[in-house]
């Protein structure tokens, strides 16, 4: 394959711009494209001067010879503005400038038209941990929608995920904080030998070449994950940990979180429990209810107070449903529908915000905040923050 000088300047961008995509993507746009980056002027930048230094023809030689040596290898590198680039990632707050792919099958097919799901969790499982990963992964692949496994390669419920994915039919992919060419963990080596030779899966990451898997590499890989998909699970997690970081992650891109609950005294669930108990996930009760809630298809079971609404299809039917002109005299209306959908789109804000992307009066936004989360479609914090909940 021919590399276009646009993506070499890209592959070299994404070199020293890794820890800083948005900022190679602003001074990249401010010069027109990243191939126009080279042929001007450095451009000036107070902050990074010592990454904007290393523009020059040396990088271009640099990228030049990595995408050589990444053709050789049968591996991929795809630039912002490919056509293969996945679609979701660039909604994320801070899409990587390039991607290493590594699969038997083109990377169109990779991140194709299936919605992508991941599954993340300790390294550290418990025997419940496992079997609720397990559980889900079948739960999914029996989805009338089948989705995309995406998790981090790691050991533990990741690997599970991985391997179940494999075993249940559905195709998985390994989000690296190594270089391409690389397995970490080594336990993990033939696990990834069997994802790359698997048709719809492979491994993905955004460092180059020869990059070793030290500790501040996992941010990025967990970024990248989060990015990639429309929901993500966490099935078991300390307090602190790659499992949890990829949550907020997703959080901060809207998408939808659950986590499984575990006891009170397990520290390998003390991380789930703080993220439903701060309402950044929401819980996970069975399989099937999982399913529904991505919005996967199948029918979710009926609790004391009705069924589970799933994403945002089913939340503004919900709430158009008892706010509508169906909802009688003296509902809410328009006001509590409009409140509902931002809360939905833009979890944690208070009424000031809301206020202001509503356009309705700071009073009025405290009055439906008190309607909504009555009537279970809202929870709060001490700080009047709001989050959409999936009403009962």
């Amino acid at each position: 394959m021919i590399y276009s000088e646009e993506t070499v300047a890209l592959c070299a961008l994404n070199k020293i711009f890794g820890y800083h995509p948005l900022l190679g993507r602003q001074l990249m746009e401010a010069a027109g494209s990243a191939s126009a980056l080279f042929n001007n002027p450095a451009p000036e930048c107070p902050e990074h001067p010592d990454l904007v230094s290393q523009l020059g023809p040396g990088l271009l030689r640099w990228a030049r010879e990595e995408l050589e040596e990444v053709r050789r290898r049968g591996f991929r590198f795809l630039g912002q503005g490919d056509e293969d680039y996945p679609e979701q990632l660039m909604e994320s707050d801070a899409p990587p400038l390039g991607l290493y792919v590594n699969g038997t099958s083109p990377p169109c097919e990779i991140f194709g038209p299936r919605p992508m799901v991941a599954i993340v969790g300790t390294r550290d499982m418990s025997p419940y941990g496992k079997d609720w990963c397990i559980r889900l992964v079948r739960a999914l692949a029996s989805a009338p929608v089948q989705p995309c496994i995406v998790s981090g390669l790691a050991l533990g419920i990741d690997g599970v995920a991985h391997q179940t994915a494999l075993d249940s039919g559905l195709p998985t992919i390994g989000v690296m904080a190594t270089g391409i060419e690389a397995v970490y963990p080594w336990q993990h080596e033939r696990l990834a030998v069997q994802m790359v030779r698997t048709p719809g899966c492979g491994l993905v990451t955004d460092y180059p070449l020869k990059t070793s898997p030290v500790a501040l590499n996992f941010l990025r890989r967990n970024r990248i994950i989060a990015g990639l998909v429309r929901g993500i699970i966490v099935v078991e997690s300390k307090t602190r940990g790659g499992s949890l970081m990829t949550a907020k992650y997703g959080v901060e891109y809207n998408r939808d979180v659950f986590a499984l609950p575990g006891r009170a005294d397990d520290i390998r669930s003390a991380g789930c429990n703080s993220l439903i108990h701060e309402h950044l996930a929401d819980i996970i009760t069975t399989p099937e209810d999982l399913v529904f809630r991505l919005g996967l298809g199948g029918k979710a079971r009926r609790g004391a107070g009705g069924s589970w609404v799933t994403g945002e299809e089913g939340y503004r039917n919900a709430l158009a449903r008892k706010y509508g002109p169906a909802g009688g005299a003296g509902a809410p209306g328009a006001d509590a529908i409009l409140l509902g959908k931002v809360i939905y789109a833009n979890r944690g804000l208070g009424p000031e915000k809301l206020s202001a992307l509503t356009g309705l009066p700071y009073r009025r936004i405290l009055e439906l905040i008190g309607i909504l989360e009555a009537d279970g479609f809202v929870s709060t914090d001490l700080l009047r923050r709001c989050t959409a909940i999936c009403p009962r």
